[in-house]
C-alpha cells in the first residue's frame, strides 16, 4: 500500500489536479474480493416455505440482480453459494452434503430461516435435523419463519461484507494441498455422521457390560 501511495506522490510524474479524485489506491485483496462479492452465483436449495420468499427475492420487485446474483445455477459445479431454505430432514442431509462437496471453492452457505438454522418449530421431530451447520459450515444465518425478502437481502449484504474482509494469504482454498470433502452421512435407522464414529464407538464400549473373568 505504501509503495502505491508513494508512486502517486512521485514529483517526476505528477497527477493532474482534476484526476486526483479519480485515482483509487487499492490492494490485490480488495480488488479480488470486490469482484467475487459482486458475482456470487447462488444454487437455491428450497426445501419448504422459506423457498417461496427466496423466489420472491429473485423476482423483479426485490431484484437481487442489483447485487450481481441474478445468475441462479441449477448445477453445484457452477455455483459458489448454497442457500438452504426450509426444513432439513434427515433423509435430505446426505444430498445436501454431496452437493456441497461438488461446489468449487470458494464456496459459501446461507442458512435461511429458523428450520435451517436450528430446527425451528420441528426441532423435536424424529426426522428433522436441528440445524444444517451440524454437517456443513454455515457463513450467514438468517432468522425468521419464514424470513422476508428484505431479510434475505440483508443476508446477502452480510455475506458480501464477509467476503470483502478475507485475505488471499489466509483463506483455506489457497493453502497447499487439497481440501478434504465432508464425509457423506449414512441414513439407516437414524442419521449417522461418519466424523463421529470414534465417539460412538467409545460410548458403545463404555455402555457394554464387562464380562466376568472365567474360573
Amino acid at each position: 500500500m505504501s509503495d502505491m501511495t508513494d508512486g502517486l506522490n512521485n514529483p517526476d510524474y505528477p497527477i493532474p489536479e482534476e484526476l486526483r479524485s479519480n485515482v483509487a489506491v487499492t490492494t490485490l485483496d480488495r480488488l479480488y474480493n470486490w469482484s467475487r462479492a459482486r458475482s456470487v452465483w447462488p444454487m437455491m436449495f428450497g426445501l419448504a416455505c422459506c423457498a417461496i420468499e427466496m423466489i420472491a427475492t429473485a423476482a423483479s420487485r426485490y431484484d437481487q440482480a442489483r447485487f450481481g446474483m441474478e445468475v441462479v445455477r441449477p448445477s453445484p459445479r457452477q455455483s459458489d453459494l448454497m442457500i438452504v431454505s426450509g426444513t432439513v430432514t434427515k433423509k435430505m442431509v446426505p444430498q445436501i452434503v454431496r452437493l456441497y462437496n461438488q461446489m468449487p471453492e470458494p464456496r459459501y452457505v446461507i442458512a435461511m430461516g429458523a428450520c435451517a438454522s436450528g430446527g425451528g418449530p420441528f426441532k423435536e421431530g424424529y426426522n428433522v435435523v436441528d440445524g444444517i451447520d451440524k454437517f456443513v459450515p454455515v457463513d450467514v444465518y438468517i432468522p425468521g419463519c419464514p424470513p422476508t425478502p428484505q431479510a434475505l437481502l440483508h443476508g446477502f449484504i452480510t455475506l458480501h461484507n464477509k467476503i470483502e474482509q478475507q485475505s488471499l494469504s489466509t483463506v483455506p482454498w489457497y493453502r497447499r494441498g487439497q481440501s478434504e470433502p465432508i464425509p457423506i452421512p449414512v441414513l439407516g435407522p437414524d442419521l449417522i455422521d461418519p466424523r463421529q464414529a470414534g465417539i460412538m464407538r467409545m460410548q458403545a464400549q463404555q455402555e457394554s457390560p464387562t464380562e466376568a473373568p472365567a474360573d
